[in-house]
């Protein structure tokens, strides 16, 4: 793990901003031009982003890390009789901040990662935000060096963590290996469960995160991604105690799910073919579908409310419900929204319909389908509209 008194190294802000307006903007039909504008008008509010646009979905995990992840939340019963609450999402929040699964490595069938994941050399130089030398603790066996020590793995442990307490051998090869995804996974849900921690208690499960790293905006970010991939585990919602207009709008969005995106796609009467193309070059031509602001449209026809096309006119109907008011105030068929500079409505990208619990029917990006996803799935909260 890293040392917690490390500011975590963020991507170059810029970057990763270009990104988050390339890859979803504008998700519901709105003009490029006004999407570079909200660029410039994002960039004075923001300066980092810390959501995946496309959302926390078991999908954007590798098959075989999903894997290590479920295993190691299997045998950490045996590990550490105490802990409860050690579910798979727990892990995958911490890998998905620490590694992103492994991106761009290979994962063997044993589940060796290649090439290796290293961090930034810990030798006081100022790289990566790291200030403090570290000395060396393993001669180089898990870090390439000995010139000081460097996080490893798809869970970034220090080799002296690791060798000290975290590291276990969870594939049975006899070597306890942080760059193998069963040995991090297992290692990992080790040391999040301490002497015996109830992780499915809010505060304990904080806790358990903040002494990965002590860093209360890198505890927000996992705590977010683990809420995203357990609702991305649920395939079911009750909706028993919604009743009327929203109920049918409910039903309408939720018929959806499995419907691919397409850009442009989607109008009252059900899913059509799209248009080409959105700002970052994916065409709904030949999908037949719905975009964000399509599948809104379609449900809320359905309980006889007419919608105007794009996310940011849909916003202007009803009653909003402003930001800052959380989530708490919104109600199962609300809008909700998604700026680039949210408290801006001029900005805003994307749409999707609230059914309780922190969860929305979502139609989510290219590529993607119509979907159950948590409302903080998506970057630039910007409140909802109230329509029935």
């Amino acid at each position: 793990m890293r040392l917690p008194s490390l500011p975590r190294p963020r991507r170059a802000k810029w970057a990763v901003l270009l990104t988050l307006v390339l890859f979803t903007a504008v998700c519901c039909a709105a003009p490029l031009a006004g999407t570079l504008n909200a660029l410039a008008a994002l960039a004075a509010t923001r300066s980092t982003t810390t959501n995946d646009p496309g959302g926390g979905t078991i999908a954007d995990i590798p098959p075989r890390m999903l894997q290590a992840y479920q295993k190691a939340a299997s045998l950490i019963g045996h590990e550490v009789p105490g802990c409860h609450g050690l579910d798979w999402p727990v892990l995958a929040g911490v890998a998905k901040i620490e590694s992103n699964h492994a991106a761009g490595h290979s994962i063997a069938a044993n589940g060796d990662i290649t090439p290796r994941i290293y961090g930034v050399l810990l030798n006081g130089s100022g790289a990566g935000g790291n200030t403090t030398a570290v000395a060396d603790s393993d001669h180089g066996r898990w870090d390439g060096t000995a010139l000081g020590e460097r996080a490893v793995g798809p869970f970034q442990f220090l080799p002296s963590t690791w060798d000290d307490s975290a590291g276990r051998d969870a594939n049975g090869d006899g070597v306890k290996d942080p760059h193998n995804a069963d040995d991090a996974a297992l290692g990992a849900a080790v040391y999040l469960c301490g002497n015996g921690r109830d992780l499915s208690d809010s505060a304990q499960l904080r806790s358990a995160i903040l002494q990965y790293n002590q860093s209360g905006t890198y505890a927000d970010e996992v705590l977010g991604w683990i809420r995203q991939y357990r609702t991305a585990t649920k395939t079911n919602i009750d909706l028993s105690h919604v009743t009327g207009t929203a109920r049918t709008v409910l039903d309408a969005a939720l018929a959806q799910r499995g419907v691919p995106y397409s850009w442009g796609g989607g109008a009252a009467s059900g899913p059509t073919t799209g248009s080409c193309c959105s700002p970052s070059g994916k065409s709904g031509a030949s999908i037949t579908g719905f975009d964000c602001s399509g599948l809104t449209l379609y449900a809320y026809a359905k309980a006889g409310v007419r919608l105007p096309r794009t996310a940011a006119e849909q916003a202007a109907a009803g009653r909003r419900i402003p930001a800052s008011q959380g989530q708490n105030a919104l109600a199962p068929g609300d809008l909700v929204f998604y700026a680039y500079a949210p408290g801006r409505d001029s900005t805003i990208y994307h749409v999707g319909i609230y059914t309780g619990n922190g969860q929305m029917v979502n139609a989510p990006r290219p590529g993607a389908a119509v979907r159950l996803d948590a409302v903080d799935a998506m970057a630039g909260f910007a409140g909802g509209a109230r329509l029935l």
